[in-house]
């Protein structure tokens, strides 16, 4: 019927005798409750504003609530978002998701993922409550709790339904699921940490375990805060895209400051508030948890916009030439690459017609090599450019390296950069002949891999390129190659300092 018809028959109504319309308007009651049951049942944000009525709505959640109607009904089975802090995620995909998928499918298995098993199985307490409240009953009638479900970690309905909660690293043998939701799997102290392995269990975890026990046909949704590239969404986005046949998923990020400058969520969150927690975290943090960005241009020490782009065919004639090795032992999926970096310093004009000494990328690859091809390729590569320097950190198979090579009458150097091994300071170290415009790169591919390397630097995956050149720059530098003007103001600082004295 529609709604035109009816309220011309409601029009009417009055007319009728009484009893008639206590019965018409009876009619029309059960039927508004009729459709409400409708929509609460087929649209998921209908669904939340019952369960939750001080829910405050932003744009966001259609986003989410669309991708999550998508999963229910079968047409989306693999998704990711990602987005920040306080922005309803748990309530969403921990509490209220669970709930709706039971409610529409009470025969149904469902596992629930937290980073520790306190905070799943205070999820799985909230999801029985609510499926037994009245509300929910109303809803969906025909989804009750079986009568000896009492753990709040693990229950089942009326219609055979299974619900587990386990936090990251439970065991999940003999359980499976239709529906695999996993929130926020990685912990702040993981976060905190310097070395980015720490991310690795939980994608073992997850391979290992979850992944495995998903039914035909089941669903995986992953809700969560970026933290950094080697992540568990970091690293099931790159095993979709190397490995040929892996599940294909769709990514939703919502960043807490849009393109536009405007708040995500506005009615809660308003962009003044925002740009205040921006002004207080580490550049990193804000990227990262925020903007869902772990490699965010802002937190790099070395901007892209800093290289100089060297356009002809051929490289500049160069003064001196530098060759730089960072090695690494093992050659495994989880080892550190062995990378080489080949550096010259050339004259070029300025704008004001002074010759200044500039440094050019020359050659650039990394790889996981066992020793023997490691040595190989090196001899290549000191062949192939003929370098004044050679210099091989001497930690890892540097040691050998360096021993073998000399073996065979090539000059090595036992290089250790004087500003320590922090690879921070090393790089801040250089970063101001960057800034000054010193630095440049022919537009190849091995090129814009160091590019890109330093650009995510201190949270990108991998440093090895980062660290070969920054010993190459750092060699330049002490070595009198080149200089800036922050050289000569410390100069100028130190020789005042001894006057004073």
């Amino acid at each position: 019927m529609q709604d035109q018809q009816l309220q011309n028959y409601i029009s009417k109504v009055g007319s009728l005798p009484y009893e008639e319309q206590k019965e018409i308007l009876s009619l029309l009651e059960k039927l508004e409750e009729a459709k409400e049951r409708e929509r609460i049942t087929q649209r998921f944000l209908p669904f939340v504003k019952k369960m939750w009525p001080a829910f405050i709505e932003g744009s966001h959640h259609s986003i989410m609530a669309d991708a999550f109607e998508r999963v229910v009904a079968g047409k989306l089975k693999r998704l990711i978002i990602n987005m920040p802090p306080r922005h309803t995620k748990s309530e969403f995909a921990s509490y209220l998701l669970p709930a709706w998928f039971l409610g529409r499918s009470p025969e149904k298995k469902v596992i629930q993922t937290a980073h520790t098993a306190e905070l799943a199985v205070g999820f799985g307490r909230k999801v029985r409550n609510l499926v037994g409240d009245d509300s929910f009953q109303e809803a969906f009638p025909g989804t009750k709790l079986r009568q000896d479900s009492k753990a709040a970690g693990r229950w089942n309905t009326n219609s055979e339904g299974e619900y587990f909660a386990i936090g990251v690293g439970g065991a999940v043998t003999g359980k499976g699921a239709d529906l695999l939701i996993i929130d926020d799997p990685h912990s702040e102290q993981e976060a905190r940490s310097p070395d980015a392995s720490v991310f690795d269990p939980v994608y073992e975890w997850y391979t290992s375990g979850p992944r495995q026990r998903l039914q035909p046909g089941g669903s995986i949704v992953i809700v969560m805060t970026r933290w950094h590239q080697r992540d568990l969404a970091g690293q099931i986005l790159r095993a979709s895209h190397q490995r040929d046949g892996s599940d294909e998923w769709e990514v939703i990020q919502l960043p807490a400051i849009l393109p536009s400058g405007n708040s995500l969520w506005p009615e809660f969150w308003s962009a003044e508030e925002l740009a205040k927690l921006k002004a207080e975290l580490p550049a990193a943090k804000w990227s990262a948890q925020y903007q869902q960005d772990p490699t965010a241009e802002e937190q790099a020490l070395i901007k892209r916009d800093w290289w100089r782009k060297w356009e002809e065919d051929d490289p500049p004639d160069c003064e001196f030439i530098i060759q730089s090795w960072d090695t690494a032992f093992l050659k495994t999926e989880r080892a550190d690459y062995s990378a080489c970096t080949t550096w010259g310093v050339f004259f070029k004009e300025d704008d004001a017609g002074r010759e200044n000494a500039n440094i050019i990328l020359l050659d650039a690859f990394k790889d996981r090599m066992e020793f023997p091809e490691l040595k190989s390729v090196a001899q290549k590569a000191y062949t192939k450019w003929e370098p004044d320097a050679c210099i091989i950190e001497a930690k890892a198979a540097g040691s050998p390296l360096i021993f073998e090579l000399r073996s065979m009458g090539i000059p090595v150097a036992d290089y250790t950069p004087s500003r320590g091994n922090d690879k921070i300071a090393r790089v801040n170290a250089v970063s101001d002949l960057f800034a000054s415009g010193l630095v440049w790169a022919a537009p190849k591919s091995w090129a814009e891999e160091v590019i890109e390397e330093f650009a995510a630097f201190p949270v990108g995956e991998h440093d090895d390129l980062v660290d070969s050149s920054t010993q190459a720059l750092l060699r330049f530098r002490q070595g009198g190659f080149i200089r800036v003007p922050s050289d000569e103001e410390e100069e100028e600082k130190l020789v005042r300092r001894a006057e004073y004295y």
